[in-house]
């Protein structure tokens, strides 16, 4: 028999958490839109902008405002996060193979192109506005994840998987976008001493080191910290820290079963003790068995299954309440219907469906791939629309593409109205046409 290693993280508990995420993340952008535009405004301004926390040492300064820690420091490790899902995907996941991955991608493909190219062609006479065509690209999986959970079972968990199939191949795209376009200076010093650390956590992984205080240590000292000076936006750190991670177990699922049936036997055969304490005897078995399960789990899942409620309950809510609260003044409409804005609402909204939907087609008119067992073209075009959610992601790259505050906020409000049309859609598109299961 084959062996194969023991997977510690289930695709099932990876929704759940992300839906319920969503949810948390839905709470924190109305306070943060309530905060910032109430008589408590200074305090928000004063918290998220103004105080500034950090160290400096010698020639190294590291002090900047809540809001550049967290897009720069939370938000690596929230990349870092996404890079591990990236990577069990392509191993082991729904972009394992061709055949799996080719409609997912391809899809993510058309869901970024179109809507940077319709963003592009609304502000194609305003050159100062064109710098934003990536914040249409990004879908929120937390979002759309959550929303498409209020279904409950009139979804099919093969169109979860396919939503978080994209999502993830869409999150690439992302930073691709983020390290290519959206770097201005790049100090290729600091780029070579991060290539470096980078190449020391790659000996380590193939060496076999797994300790991951070690990956930890090499990867924020070395890489993330080299990242900071060089230029290019500090996340991507995290993603290429992730990939070096190992993926490997040390024993193989049949001689794991093995020998934890052969402890199990022991411990059965050990006269107990008639108190709570364990007999020695008992203790090393246990002691045994604590050493096998280390070496049935890969270090990649480890950490992705300890880090990913981190992120989703803690990081993406922090996020949402230091990034949401777009302080409005004047009038809301001639935000709604400035460039910017309508260059974001008509991406994600339409953009994001036609991209999604014509690919999707295509791969199957091709014969590429096929459509997922139980899904329907309706719950596809569903899927399309809540795809359109940009919300973590495009709030991110927003504060990237312009440096004018004023840029940012009417983005924001674009983003934001974009996201609420979208999840409406797509949520009366998904829960009219699909029949309780």
């Amino acid at each position: 028999m084959k062996q194969k290693p023991v997977t510690t993280f289930k695709i099932s508990n990876f929704i759940s958490q992300e839906a319920y995420g969503g949810i948390i993340l839905i709470i924190a952008t109305i306070v943060a839109l309530v905060w910032a535009n109430s008589s408590f405004y200074g305090s928000y301004r004063h918290l998220w902008y103004e105080l500034k926390v950090g160290i400096a040492w010698g020639d190294i300064n590291l002090i900047g405002s809540l809001h550049h820690w967290i897009n720069d420091g939370l938000m690596a490790l929230f990349f870092f996060t996404v890079g591990l899902e990236i990577k069990r995907e392509i191993m082991g996941g729904e972009l394992s193979s061709m055949k799996k991955a080719s409609m997912p991608i391809v899809a993510a493909i058309g869901g970024m192109l179109i809507p940077a190219v319709i963003y592009a062609v609304v502000t194609l006479n305003y050159p100062e506005y064109l710098n934003g065509w990536g914040i249409p690209m990004a879908t929120d999986i937390a979002f759309a994840l959550g929303l498409l959970a209020l279904l409950g079972k009139r979804v099919n968990i093969n169109l979860k998987i396919f939503l978080t199939a994209l999502a993830i191949a869409d999150d690439l795209g992302a930073v691709l976008v983020i390290a290519i376009f959206y770097t201005d200076t790049i100090n290729f010093g600091e780029l070579l001493s991060a290539a470096f650390f980078i190449g020391v956590l790659i000996i380590a992984n193939i060496a076999g080191v797994r300790r991951t205080i070690f990956y930890a240590l090499v990867g924020f000292a070395g890489v993330w910290i080299a990242f900071i000076f060089s230029g290019v936006h500090a996340t991507i750190a995290g993603i290429l820290i992730a990939l070096t991670i190992p993926a490997r177990t040390k024993i193989g699922e049949n001689e794991y079963v093995e020998k934890l049936s052969n402890c199990l036997k022991k411990f059965n055969k050990i006269e107990p003790n008639n108190n709570t304490l364990l007999t020695t005897e008992q203790a090393h078995v246990i002691s045994k068995i604590s050493a096998l399960n280390e070496k049935a789990q890969t270090p990649l899942q480890k950490l992705e299954h300890s880090l990913h409620p981190v992120v989703i309950y803690f990081i993406l809510p922090v996020f949402a309440l230091s990034n949401a609260g777009v302080h409005i003044e004047g009038s809301i409409i001639e935000m709604l219907l400035h460039p910017i804005s309508l260059g974001i609402i008509a991406g994600l909204v339409l953009g994001k469906f036609i991209g999604i939907s014509v690919f999707s087609r295509l791969t199957v008119w091709l014969k590429i791939a096929t459509l997922p067992e139980g899904i329907t073209w309706r719950q596809i075009y569903g899927v399309a629309f809540l795809a359109g959610i940009g919300f973590t992601m495009s709030m991110f790259i927003s504060d990237l593409a312009f440096v004018e505050d004023e840029f940012k906020q009417i983005a924001k409000v674009g983003i934001m109205a974009a996201s609420l049309i979208s999840a409406i859609i797509g949520m009366v598109w998904l829960g009219t046409g699909t029949k309780k299961s």
